[in-house]
């Protein structure tokens, strides 16, 4: 386990604000899983920040999902999909173009 990580889950109070990785370890995903959640809707960070800019997350709302099994269910399936898309879409790709490249060298032997 990341020395970082296994402090941060032994401290005794959690501070009133997380930032992605901590949210992430509070929450039993990786720090790159929580923009997803974020953009599905199913975690707002704290006030407005900039799209480029970094998210903070209040720990008792976080603390509330922690708790909430069917809300780890559906963010867990959430990742789940969003992964399976994304690898259908590379693999989609991958088939599109290696399909045109035989398409393209049958069609220049009939010629």
């Amino acid at each position: 386990m990341n020395p970082d990580r296994e402090q941060f889950l032994n401290l005794k109070a959690n501070p009133a604000r997380l930032n992605v990785d901590e949210a992430g370890w509070y929450l039993g995903f990786s720090a790159h899983e929580i923009p997803i959640l974020v953009a599905r809707g199913l975690l707002s960070p704290l006030g407005r920040p900039p799209a480029n800019g970094p998210k903070y997350f209040a720990t008792e709302t976080l603390s509330e999902l922690h708790k909430d099994v069917k809300w780890l269910a559906r963010a867990s399936d959430t990742i789940v999909q969003y992964w399976k898309s994304k690898n259908a879409r590379k693999s989609g790709a991958v088939r599109e173009t290696t399909s045109s490249r035989v398409g393209d060298n049958f069609n220049h032997c009939m010629t």
